[in-house]
C-alpha cells in the first residue's frame, strides 16, 4: 500500500483545510484507514480512525472539529478541518492498516497562525 498526502498549508486561526491520502496498490487488504500528527518536539497521536464498516472515532482534542471520509472510487482519505487552532500545527500522516502491518504517508505540513 503507497499512501500520499496533500493539502496541508498556513491558515489563519478560525479557519479550514481540507487534507487528501490517495492511497494504492493493496487497498483491498486496508482494514482500518486513519489520520495523525506529530507536533514540533512531540509524539505521533492518532487524532481520527475510519473502520473497515465506516465507523469513526476522533481524539478529544479534535472532536466535533475534524472530519475522516474516504471516497472508494476516488481511492482517497480526507480529513476536514474547521475552526482550526495554533495548537493544530504538526505534520499530518495518513495511515493504512492491513494487520499486520501499518503504511504511513510522508505527511504533510499544517501551521495554524494565531
Amino acid at each position: 500500500v503507497h499512501l500520499v498526502e496533500s493539502g496541508g498549508g498556513l491558515v489563519q486561526a478560525g479557519g479550514s483545510l481540507r487534507l487528501s491520502c490517495v492511497m494504492s496498490g493493496d487497498i483491498d487488504e486496508i482494514d482500518t484507514l486513519g489520520w495523525s500528527r506529530s507536533a514540533p518536539g512531540g509524539v505521533r497521536d492518532h487524532i481520527a480512525i475510519l473502520g473497515r464498516n465506516g465507523g469513526t472515532r476522533y481524539d478529544d482534542s479534535v472532536k466535533g472539529r475534524f472530519t475522516i471520509s474516504r471516497d472508494i472510487a476516488k481511492n482517497t482519505l480526507y480529513l476536514q478541518m474547521d475552526s482550526l487552532k495554533p495548537t493544530d500545527t504538526a505534520v499530518y500522516f495518513c495511515a493504512a492498516d492491513t494487520k499486520p502491518q501499518t503504511y504511513w504517508g510522508q505527511g504533510t505540513q499544517v501551521t495554524v497562525s494565531s
